[in-house]
């Protein structure tokens, strides 16, 4: 099943890359976010690869996401999708952008595939299982680092390229010595898993489909992915809203961030 899925994830990739590099309308939804046509081509190709691979399995999709609460709810195993998550990326064309699947058990990701297209990467893990980063056809095995100790390295700090807050700014204000990078999309989530940054603090409004397929990842290479303010980890499919808490991802838990944390929210 995870080659079959690789395989059309990878296909749909290739179809948005096509509308990538060429001229295309750009539409605004409700929300105010963009919309343009490779969100919907990569929604329908990936609906039609889950549908296929896992018949009757429902499909939660960033471009289906009016399906009642009351029908969710019943839902023990499910595939959550963001078709393109990083539009505002993709319209840039800085290639910071991914498509997102994400299998869904008891309100936990355990399986997730995160494409990057115009970089030629895809990450994936299953929870339990291991995580893999495929750079131009070649796979390696990553995991999460551990935090830099006193004296040390600097932490590397992953930050949004188009959503910046408040909050964010008190946190890393707080921290030891730090670098910071700025990335789009669920990428910042695969550094985190690679052991190429140490922490991702979202501190902005996120939806489950945003993160789940890179959560799975995540964990799957040994790291973890909370709510900001409980430190407990994020769940899918819990409420009507499919908006995400506040959350940090972070290779291993230490008082010097979860202090920092608590007192950036306090603050803000």
């Amino acid at each position: 099943m995870r080659d079959r899925l690789l395989a059309g994830v990878d296909a749909a990739g290739r179809e948005v890359l096509e509308v990538y590099n060429r001229s295309y309308q750009v539409e605004t939804k409700e929300d105010d976010s963009p919309l343009t046509e490779a969100d919907m081509a990569s929604h329908h190709a990936l609906v039609a690869l889950l549908e296929s691979v896992t018949p009757g399995v429902p499909v939660l999709s960033e471009e289906s996401g009016d399906i009642p609460y009351e029908t969710r709810r019943t839902w023990d195993r499910y595939w959550l999708i963001d078709p393109l998550d990083g539009t505002k990326e993709f319209i840039k064309k800085n290639g910071e952008f991914t498509l997102n699947v994400a299998l869904v058990e008891n309100g936990d990701p355990v399986f997730g595939i995160v494409h990057a297209p115009v970089l030629d990467t895809t990450w994936h893990g299953q929870v339990g299982q291991g995580a893999w980063k495929v750079e131009q056809g070649a796979a390696k095995r990553i995991q999460v680092r551990a935090l830099p100790g006193e004296g040390g390295d600097a932490w590397k700090i992953v930050g949004s390229r188009s959503h910046g807050s408040e909050a964010f700014e008190a946190f890393c204000a707080r921290l030891p010595k730090h670098e910071r990078v700025s990335m789009g999309s669920s990428l910042k989530l695969c550094l985190v898993a690679e052991g190429q940054a140490d922490l991702y603090p979202r501190l902005a409004p996120t939806s489950e489909w945003d993160t789940a397929a890179a959560q799975a990842v995540v964990v799957a290479a040994g790291g973890q992915v909370l709510n900001a303010e409980t430190l407990e980890p994020l769940r899918c499919n819990q409420q009507d809203s499919v908006l995400n808490p506040f959350f940090i991802v972070c290779g291993e838990r230490d008082q010097r961030w979860t202090d920092a944390l608590g007192e950036s929210l306090a603050e803000t």
